[in-house]
């Protein structure tokens, strides 16, 4: 029977092989078709910039922001709204005509570049998804590439929002995507460019951790309250720190109380947010368990980027989105790169709501980004010298629904108690509320942000790498075992592998969307690994 649909890019794919009815994220097949065909028409537009710039040209910022908000809008959980993307296709193409009148040879530009919108979009979309390449190899590393590229879209455009670019990660990230379609590229081609990517996620990272710290300060330890307050609140979802900010403006002096969800949590870190009286704590867990946390915190929510899981009735019309979000029927608040967005519609929502229901109570500590890092740099080395922390391991990634993830949960509680846990992203969710202790005052486990800030984790390896004296990063007393979830995990860990970190472990299981071949190279040349049992892995990554 023909497949409704075909999508492996996140961990949870059923069956660990593709959703081929309905997303387990709750994507529907139409839905799928449309962002197929967003990244087809994308990857076209790419080809003509690409081609643009071989002649000299310069493309236009507007034209590299367009190419990585669409990359962003189809990474899993960020984006439901087929009229949305459908609009973003129109919005592409035309663009795409523009460009296209720019160029004087068009006799070598691929079929994406030259197919100009006419037929029926959904056959058209069945002809170009994912299995439209055949060779089992070729299709797993270009999907790789273009994962890869959706995280680093997804890093840019949050650097865009804080008016930060970089032309040469946009025009890497446009000659990759053209790339894809090219059939005369081997497989040795496409490995070297999969490394090529990880080398542009380490300098959009960079990028990215430059913008917000510039504009919000380095990170520090600070200790978050996640009890709730008297006052009813909005809930901020997502990722991007440009849109909790300009909310935290306009909330000033309304009654309305600010709480962060999930990936959101680092924000408190910034000494930048520390001066809002309204900006109270965080409320609940990684993104999974908003069903029964959005229901209980009463008032609206605004989801800024992707995490979108698809809402309940009871608490749908709580629901907005903006920016790369979006889910039908729930309110979009607008706004483009440089715009101050109107919140005054999510402020009187909330003033007309009870105040959140508490779930828990206490604090948690994070903030160990890497200047703060640095800061401790003494006394870190002292601990590692004296034998007081043995091991750091690098826990950082994304978190998920799956009962495997169980399995973090009792490694950090397992773990030896002169090892120290570096984190990133929301898989901390699965540990960082758990009595691990601190070793000579420094916490077991070091927080060091979002998944957007993993950057710091690379920085801090590099930085022990100096403080040592080692020639091979390899040799620092620090192991990987990294969970993933979506694609901004993809990126990582093409940074990591750039960077030339080997025996990284990841879990909970490996991505679908590696071929066996695809597989053994990254296991034969970097030794990566999936996971075993706790005690297994403790052994094998500890000694």
């Amino acid at each position: 029977m023909e497949n409704a649909m075909f999508c492996y890019q996140c961990q949870e794919t059923a069956g660990c092989s593709g959703c081929t009815r309905v997303g387990v994220c709750g994507k529907q097949p139409d839905v799928a078709a449309m962002q197929d065909l967003l990244i087809y028409v994308t990857k076209g537009l790419s080809a003509v910039t690409t081609a643009l710039r071989k002649k000299g040209d310069t493309v236009p910022a507007e034209i590299n922001h367009l190419i990585t908000f669409n990359m962003f809008t189809t990474i899993t959980n960020a984006n439901f709204d087929k009229e949305v993307i459908m609009g973003r296709i129109r919005m592409t193409l035309d663009a795409k005509k523009e460009m296209f009148a720019r160029l004087e040879n068009k006799e070598c530009l691929p079929e994406a570049a030259l197919w100009d919108g006419t037929g029926n979009w959904e056959e058209k979309a069945a002809t170009v998804g994912v299995l439209s390449t055949k060779n089992e190899d070729i299709r797993s590393l270009r999907e790789l590439i273009t994962y890869g590229i959706k995280g680093i879209s997804a890093y840019s455009k949050h650097a865009n929002t804080l008016i930060r670019d970089d032309e040469d990660t946009d025009a890497f990230v446009q000659r990759a995507l053209a790339d894809t379609l090219d059939d005369s590229l081997s497989v040795d081609d496409l490995v070297a460019l999969t490394l090529e990517t990880g080398k542009y996620g380490v300098a959009c990272m960079a990028l990215l951790d430059k913008a917000n710290t510039e504009a919000y300060g380095n990170p520090e330890i600070t200790r978050v309250n996640i009890g709730t307050g008297k006052n009813p609140g909005i809930l901020v979802s997502g990722h991007d720190l440009r849109d909790l900010e300009m909310l935290l403006e306009q909330t000033q002096g309304t009654g309305v109380d600010v709480y962060t969800h999930s990936e959101m949590l680092p924000a408190h870190y910034y000494p930048a947010f520390k001066k809002y009286p309204n900006f109270i704590g965080n409320y609940g867990n990684a993104w999974w368990k908003q069903k029964e946390e959005f229901e209980s915190f009463n008032g609206p929510i605004l989801m800024t980027t992707n995490c979108i899981v698809p809402p309940k009735d009871s608490y749908k019309d709580r629901i907005y989105t903006t920016g790369t979000a979006g889910y039908p029927g729930c309110k979009h608040i607008p706004g483009d790169i440089g715009q101050k967005k109107d919140f005054s519609s999510i402020i009187e929502h909330a003033k007309k709501c009870a105040p959140p229901k508490e779930i828990e109570s206490g604090e948690i500590t994070g903030g160990f980004a890497h200047a703060q890092v640095f800061a401790l740099a003494d006394k870190i080395t002292d601990a590692v010298k004296s034998g007081a922390i043995r091991k750091f391991v690098v826990m950082g990634g994304c978190d998920g629904r799956a009962k495997s993830r169980e399995y973090y949960t009792e490694f950090a509680k397992t773990l030896p108690k002169d090892t120290v846990i570096l984190t990133a992203g929301c898989a901390k969710y699965r540990y960082n509320k758990l009595p691990l202790g601190d070793i000579g005052g420094i916490p077991r486990v070091l927080d060091a942000g979002q998944c957007n800030d993993s950057y710091s984790l690379a920085l801090i390896a590099l930085k022990l790498k100096e403080v040592f004296g080692l020639e091979d990063i390899n040799d620092l007393p620090i192991v990987y075992n990294i969970a993933w979830y979506e694609q901004k995990a993809v990126i990582v860990l093409l940074a990591l592998l750039y960077l030339g970190i080997k025996n990284i472990h990841l879990g909970p299981t490996l991505p679908a969307f590696l071929s066996e071949n695809v597989a053994n190279v990254l296991i034969n040349k970097f030794g990566i690994a999936g996971i075993g049992s706790v005690e297994e892995d403790i052994n094998l990554l500890l000694g």
